[in-house]
């Protein structure tokens, strides 16, 4: 069994050197080729590999399927930054800031059409495969619309907040590891298990990240901390607290959501999502998913040394520096 940093360094080598677009037009593949040279954590592509791997050795499926995926969630990447009006992305200028609008929306187009290439290069459990993928996008664009719609709501609800980040985070991790176990010939509710792993994990995740963005240290996660709260974002702390607060308390909160954004804005902030116990909640819940997915990983049924990467690999993501 590979580790997920070997691995990494395997599906980087083969996507970069290998990329499938062609050299003409120019002005439509050039752009294309520097967002995937930036680079990424390549977690979905290797976590496909290493669902592969605990039922056979890694095959061309099983890489076909993992770049399928990277240009999926690229393409995914491309157009949020549009949506967002982001400048940057992992540090350098946004595709559609270096070489325009119209070059990150066909970029952006033709990126997902390559990424159904690539499954069409699948030689077994094709169909399965292929109906887990539609599904799957269809649901990443479905959170993203109500990621966007929740901007403009003031009653968004937890429930409908972890349906959102589900749909928008978590089901393309699930996806990749059911379809490396698909590529793999799993049998029975191995799959299955993999996808629940992947889901709830994707989960916990998010709602971590949600967590340390408000209480994280700074030195070690490398960014300021208050983020989400400098921009009004209703995370799952922003929603609790709300849901909690005494009305002296969420008129605090309306007053600061109106304010602009600074130091003394986050620092009031967090006093109010320690005072409403909201901080404590957030990590329960995070426990709470992390728990399930540990749970479906380990009622995968193959070997646990098997599993190995993949349970090293989901205490690395869900137990970082905080």
């Amino acid at each position: 069994m590979q580790s997920f940093s070997d691995l990494v360094q395997s599906f980087e080598h083969r996507f970069t050197h290998t990329l499938p677009f062609p050299a003409q037009p120019a002005n439509l593949y050039d752009p294309c080729r520097y967002l995937l040279q930036l680079g990424g954590k390549r977690i979905r592509p290797v976590v496909c590999m290493m669902a592969c791997e605990l039922f056979t050795d890694i095959n061309e499926d099983a890489w076909h399927a993992a770049t399928a995926i990277e240009l999926f969630h690229n393409f995914t990447l491309i157009h949020d930054d549009i949506m967002d009006k982001a400048p940057l992305r992992r540090g350098q200028p946004t595709l559609h800031h270096k070489y325009g609008l119209t070059a990150g929306i066909l970029c952006g187009d033709v990126t997902c059409i390559f990424a159904y290439q690539q499954l069409a290069q699948i030689d077994k459990n094709l169909q399965p495969i292929l109906t887990l993928f539609n599904k799957t996008a269809i649901e990443v664009c479905e959170g993203q619309q109500l990621d966007m719609d929740f901007e403009t709501r003031n009653d968004v609800t937890i429930e409908e907040y972890i349906n959102m980040i589900t749909l928008k985070t978590s089901v393309l991790l699930a996806c990749s590891l059911k379809m490396g176990a698909l590529t793999g010939g799993a049998l029975g509710d191995n799959a299955k298990k993999l996808y629940d792993f992947g889901k709830n994990m994707g989960i916990a995740f998010q709602l971590q990240d949600d967590y340390l963005d408000a209480f994280g240290d700074p030195a070690k996660l490398g960014k300021q901390n208050g983020g989400d709260i400098r921009a009004n974002k209703k995370t799952f702390l922003m929603l609790k607290a709300q849901e909690l607060a005494t009305p002296q308390q969420h008129a605090q909160i309306t007053q600061l959501l109106n304010t602009e954004a600074s130091d003394e804005k986050v620092a009031e902030m967090l006093q109010l999502f320690e005072a409403t116990g909201t901080h404590d909640l957030c990590r329960e819940t995070i426990r709470h998913y992390s728990d399930l997915a540990f749970s479906n990983l380990d009622n995968v049924a193959v070997p646990s040394a098997r599993k190995k990467p993949l349970t090293d690999l989901a205490g690395y993501l869900l137990v970082r520096d905080k």
